[in-house]
This record gives structure tokens, sequence and C-alpha cells, in this order.
């Protein structure tokens, strides 16, 4: 049986119920819409589609009248038809071209209906139909029926519009009437929008803060292969190789190092030279983050401390600084790894019993 959606009267309705089945029963209620019309129906298919139009089935009919009545008010005739028609086709519908076009066309008011009558399947349906067409035009109205009808995937769909496009959400006759009639909600949008820019805020600081970390993290790396390998005169070994990606790290390092040996002001005072404090800050940082302080050739923090005055850290401080490093190499070590080629499975006749 399939019903079609257009703008016949109840006698063609009644005529789609009984056009491809002469075996269908009579219809046995009717719906009266906002404009008067009535829409007849099947008690046991409207029962076993909504719950809430089951329990007004059961009421007791009204003396003197053989078939019963439900009035679905507020939305267009045509509205309350492509309802009716989703409740005889069933979640099939959906991917039909008639079951498109109507959610194009009365995907508002079958979000209200299906909500109203607690139609799961096809108000999730309508969620997604409404969200996917949302203008920055009809973002503010669609907000107020996400609110209306408890559809928290369009509501945060909209907000999100609402915020990526705000300039052109503040022209809408939406937002103008929402100013002069429903403050409470326009304070609602702008507290969301305030709260996106604090959250984005938060991660801008927070990614930037994982970049000092992994730079720092390399600065190790560097320092070991500095003193360790010793790519130029100031290691150990010339001819070692830069760590790869490091380079650029590596010779800002090497260059302080150079200049730590050098400078004349490494006995000054705290107010002396920045590079200098700069490097015994680097060499405290390694101390700290090396597992092997006792076979390590990087030159121990101790061991400078006394010439070059440097402010310390509170220790509670240094420490969350310290691992934080950690894990940052720890994370682009992981990063770097190359991954073990797959070993193809070969299954024997004997390994099948």
């Amino acid at each position: 049986m399939r019903i079609v959606i257009d703008n016949a009267d109840s006698d063609g309705v009644r005529r789609w119920h009984e056009a491809e089945n002469n075996t269908t029963p009579s219809t046995d209620v009717h719906i009266i819409t906002s404009d008067g019309r009535s829409i007849p129906a099947h008690s046991s298919v409207l029962g076993s589609a909504s719950p809430v139009l089951e329990r007004l089935l059961d009421r007791p009919r009204r003396s003197g009248r053989s078939e019963r009545e439900i009035h679905i008010l507020g939305v267009p005739y045509d509205s309350v038809l492509a309802f009716l028609h989703f409740l005889y086709s069933s979640k099939t519908a959906l991917s039909s071209r008639d079951g498109e076009e109507a959610m194009a066309e009365h995907g508002v008011h079958l979000l209200a209906l299906s909500h109203a009558h607690r139609v799961g399947w096809l108000k999730d349906a309508c969620e997604a139909a409404v969200a996917a067409r949302l203008t920055a035009e009809r973002v503010v109205d669609a907000i107020k029926l996400a609110k209306l009808c408890d559809a928290p995937r369009l509501y945060q769909k909209c907000m999100r519009l609402a915020v990526k496009d705000f300039a052109a959400v503040r022209q809408s006759e939406g937002w103008r009437f929402l100013r002069r009639h429903d403050p409470a909600l326009e304070l609602e949008i702008l507290q969301f929008m305030e709260e996106v820019d604090q959250r984005r805020s938060k991660w801008k600081r927070a990614r930037e803060a994982q970049e000092t970390y992994r730079q720092l993290g390399e600065a190790m790396d560097c320092l070991h292969h500095i003193f360790t390998d010793g790519c130029t005169e100031v290691g150990h070994r010339p001819g070692g190789r830069n760590p790869a990606g490091n380079s650029r790290t590596c010779q800002v390092l090497q260059r302080l190092v150079r200049h730590l040996g050098a400078c004349a002001k490494k006995s000054a005072p705290p107010e002396g030279c920045l590079h200098c404090k700069q490097m015994v800050k680097l060499l405290r940082l390694h101390s700290s983050v090396c597992h092997h302080l006792e076979s390590c050739k990087v030159p121990p923090y101790k061991e400078l401390k006394t010439k070059v005055r440097v402010e310390e850290e509170d220790d509670k401080t240094w420490r969350l600084l310290v691992k934080k490093v950690i894990i940052a190499r720890a994370m682009t070590s992981l990063a770097n790894r190359k991954r073990p080629q797959d070993i193809p499975t070969r299954i024997g006749c004997r390994g099948i019993r």
C-alpha cells in the first residue's frame, strides 16, 4: 500500500488507501487538520506507529459518532498528510524520492509532529534533514525548534553555524525578532559563542605549550648529540651526524655552547649574559631528564651553576616542566618510530585441521 502526497481532498485520500489492495480494511478514524479538512486512516496503523496516537484512539468515542476523530492542529494540511505517509510507509519511505521531497518541503513540521507523537525513527530523520538544510537566515528559528523538540544534534549544529557565520545571522529577521522578544535565547547564543572562543584560546595555548615542550625535548637530544657524537669541533668525535630533522636546533645549540665557553661575562651577576643563562638552564634541564648522568658526556649542571647565576624556578614548577618534556620526548620518539612491515601469513595444509 502506498500513500501519495499531494493536495487531493478526503475522497481522493480514501481512494489512495484502497487503490492498490482491494482487501484493505475500511478506515475507522479521521484525522482533522487546522483548516477543518478530514483525512481517513486506519487506527491499527496509527496505534502501532505512535504511542501518543494509540492513547488517543483508546479514548471513548463521542456519542452519536461511529468513527473516531483525532485533531492534529497547528501545521498545514500537506504536512499532516506527509506525516501519515511516513507512518504508513515506515522507514522505507525515507530513501524514496517522495520521502526526500517531503523532507525538503515539510521537514520542520514533520520534526514537530514526530516529536509530539513520539515517532523516534522519523524524528531522527527529520532532525538530520533540517540540519542538512540550515542557512544563516533561518538558524535562529531552527534553534527555537531544536529546543522545543528536544533535538540536541540539530541544536549543536545550529549553534556552530551561528558561531561560524554570525555576521550573516545578525542580519537575519530571526535575529532582529529575537533581540526584541527573546533576550534569554539571545544571551544563550552569545554565551555559547564566548565559550567557543574560550575553548579555542585554551586549545591554542595547549598546542603552543606542547610545541615548546617538543622543542625542548629536541634540544635535549641535540645536546647529547653534540657532546657525544661531536658533529663539529665542539664535540668529542668529529664526523658525527645530526639527528634527523634537528639540524637547525643543533646549529643554534652549537653556537650557544661555544658562547658559553668563551664568554667573559659568564661570571657576571644575574643581570649578565642572557645567552649564558639560557644555556645553563638547558643544561640543568638535561641533567633532570637524562637517565645516564654517570656516563653522559654533557657537562653537568652542578659544575656551571656556581659560575653563571640564574634564577631557578621553584621545585614544583620545575618538576612539572621536566615531566612535560619527558612526555614530549617519548611521544616524538613513538611518532618517528618506523612501523614493522606486515609479515604475510601463510596457512599450510597442516595448519587447518
